[in-house]
């Protein structure tokens, strides 16, 4: 008898439209695995009495952002009983939080960029910090409202307190680190492997991740033994030591110029599904198709809980 799902997506955060793609992909194959599938999506008020009355075997969550890997989703899903995919709630809000997933992180040995939680509107008014640094939303994904202050600036971002600014008033000042920027999937305690990105904006930003063709991905990434091997070690143990499940994607900078250390950036712990997406990259780098991915993180769900 095949698993009734309940799949979440949309929903209200900023990363909305990216999260419809990846859960239309996820949705197919699914369906093309025998699963029976049923697309919710929260920006429907009445999506909690949707579920209830679905009453699914278990929900595939591929919300992106706020109010989707942040903890607050996985929350009412705990309350209903109901298994879900990916991180459970602790997991997913700390990983969400960059500067807090970064202090946890630095405990099990790994280097992250030093950084500073601050008001977007004193961030917007004088230097925080030396630059180039990086100012960023504190508690969002897929790389939206990121700017980069390069050395030589005069002045700060004057967008960070424009009106129009919807990625909240919390900034991360976070100093800037140069290389090439490298990404690992984690499936459960395995590392897939290492693709290094070659963005053809400025930097891997929004659009260089979902627009066709906004990037090149080498994968495996062409990089020293050693280096590759630390990325695929350091992307397990951000996965266990954040507590997370199922699937998740690191992010690094290696610097084969400067210090040569490897700075991991961030953890996913819903990674994007898009027909541009790196985490299914790799794993049919790996020999595992989408719908067979689809499929492990369903039933990895109904057994973790």
């Amino acid at each position: 008898m095949s698993k009734r799902i309940a799949l979440l997506l949309g929903g209200h955060s900023p990363e909305r439209e990216v999260s419809l793609v990846s859960g239309a992909e996820c949705a197919n194959g699914l369906r093309a695995k025998g699963y029976e599938v049923t697309e919710i999506d929260p920006a429907n008020d009445r999506w909690i009495d949707d579920l209830k009355a679905l009453k699914p075997d278990l929900v595939f969550n591929a919300l992106h952002g706020l109010w989707g890997e942040d903890g607050r989703i996985q929350g009412v899903l705990e309350y209903l009983r109901i298994p879900y995919t990916h991180s459970g709630v602790l997991a997913s809000a700390l990983a969400m939080d960059k500067q807090k997933t970064k202090a946890v992180l630095r405990l099990a040995g790994l280097n992250c960029p030093d950084g500073l939680i601050a008001s977007r509107f004193d961030a917007a008014r004088e230097h925080l910090m030396p630059a180039p640094y990086v100012a960023k939303p504190n508690d969002q994904g897929s790389s939206v409202g990121v700017l980069i202050v390069r050395e030589g600036a005069n002045r700060p971002p004057a967008e960070l307190a424009a009106d129009s600014w919807p990625y909240g008033d919390e900034i991360l000042i976070e100093k800037f680190i140069p290389g090439r920027e490298l990404t690992v999937a984690v499936m459960g305690d395995r590392a897939l492997t290492v693709t290094e990105i070659v963005p053809k904006t400025a930097f891997y930003d929004y659009e260089a991740k979902y627009a066709d063709g906004g990037s090149t991905h080498q994968l495996p990434a062409d990089i020293p033994g050693d280096v590759f091997d630390k990325a695929m070690e350091a992307a397990v143990t951000a996965h266990r030591e954040l507590g997370c499940k199922g699937l998740t994607r690191s992010d690094f900078r290696w610097d084969e110029s400067g210090d040569g250390k490897l700075w991991l950036l961030e953890i996913n712990t819903q990674p994007g599904m898009t027909p541009t997406s790196l985490a299914p990259e790799q794993a049919a780098h790996c020999g595992i198709g989408f719908p067979d991915l689809v499929a492990w993180i369903a039933e990895d769900a109904s057994c973790q809980r």
